[in-house]
């Protein structure tokens, strides 16, 4: 399961950048194309944060919808899976503009 290793990789992020604080929200982005399960990240982040300063956090995960231009005709609309044809012309030339990312947003920390 690569979500471990993404989680884990999200608890370091935020470990880095608390100051020493204790972390008590963690707010992540997940694109719908980015292959990653948000479930299984929300299960993974109690393991890899046990005994961390982010132990006992909050995680928020928010889904970011893909959208695509179709270099075609230069219509924006959302896409719901990679190879999806244009909507508006048919055309498979999509460039995805969003969609396939994964990031830690916004860390907080007690005072």
């Amino acid at each position: 399961m690569h979500e471990m290793s993404l989680t884990q990789g999200i608890v370091d992020i935020c470990l880095q950048h608390s100051g020493g604080q204790r972390i008590t929200t963690v707010v992540i982005e997940i694109g719908t194309l980015s292959g990653v399960v948000p479930e299984a990240v929300e299960f993974c982040f109690s393991a890899c944060s046990s005994d961390t300063l982010a132990e006992s956090a909050r995680l928020e995960i928010r889904r970011l919808e893909a959208q695509g231009r179709c270099l075609d005709c230069s219509t924006l609309q959302p896409v719901e899976r990679l190879y999806d044809p244009c909507r508006h012309c048919g055309s498979y030339a999509l460039e995805i503009l969003s969609g396939e990312e994964m990031r830690v947003v916004e860390i907080e920390v007690d005072d």
